[in-house]
């Protein structure tokens, strides 16, 4: 098998209404994990779904998918990522023509076809102190941190990256294998970040390829408000990545 998608539904039941009868075509398998019972609404014929005893991080549901599914490539999806009728095939090329590639990620565009910055760095302790405090009012993100959101690239042809928007990428089992997969100690939030980051340390390529695109709501609820459940649980995922690699905190900038 080559391609097996891995879906994680946390009550998106409209949503993959949406989405699964684009990407279930151009994928072997579709498997829906479902953290709560009753999330999963009308699907395509031949969906599997696994539905969690008990609700699990996103990381830990994603390895659940992992080892449900067999195909030489897993492509982890969030619900809301609609992706073009080609959007899969151009990744699989790619990453059949370039081994070394182990995370590869399309172009993003908002719903209503503008540019999304999918394409990112490594994070570093002063872009996130701006990017999760009040400071993101006075150095807005998206104009400000040009360099961490490759704000002033736009390429036409594939080319590296660090780390990526974590809503759509495709994955060879290899890599998972190797490196283990998501480290589940992550509730939500920088399990994407960490696992391009163990993979670049192991000699995996992370490849954005524009000309696959995916259509993505991306909610960004993180960054419409400071003192949420949601904004805890992404500094506890920084404060988890910056113990695990404390290497990153000479990164300053």
């Amino acid at each position: 098998m080559k391609v097996s998608a891995v879906v994680i539904s946390h009550g998106h039941a409209a949503e993959l209404e949406t989405s699964l009868p684009v990407l279930a075509p151009q994928v072997d398998e579709v498997l829906v994990v479902a953290n709560v019972p009753g999330s999963t609404g009308a699907l395509p014929e031949g969906t599997r779904v696994l539905e969690n005893p008990r609700p699990l991080s996103f990381a830990a549901n994603a390895n659940v998918g992992f080892d449900a599914t067999t195909g030489e490539y897993v492509l982890l999806a969030n619900p809301d990522a609609v992706p073009e009728p080609d959007a899969v095939r151009v990744l699989v090329d790619f990453a059949d023509a370039h081994p070394r590639a182990g995370v590869l990620g399309p172009q993003m565009l908002y719903a209503d076809g503008t540019w999304q910055p999918a394409r990112r760095r490594f994070p570093t302790v002063a872009g996130t102190l701006v990017r999760r405090t009040p400071l993101r009012l006075l150095f807005p993100p998206f104009e400000r941190q040009r360099r961490h959101y490759y704000l002033d690239e736009r390429p036409d042809e594939p080319v590296p990256t660090e780390t990526m928007l974590g809503a759509f990428m495709l994955l060879r089992r290899a890599m998972l294998d190797e490196i283990g997969g998501f480290d589940p100690g992550y509730r939500m939030y920088c399990e994407d970040i960490d696992l391009c980051y163990r993979a670049a340390r192991a000699g995996w390529e992370r490849w954005h390829v524009p000309g696959s695109i995916v259509r993505h709501e991306y909610a960004a609820e993180i960054d419409k408000r400071f003192w949420t459940r949601r904004n805890l649980w992404h500094l506890q995922g920084m404060l988890r990545f910056v113990r695990k690699h404390p290497e990153r905190l000479r990164a300053v900038v």
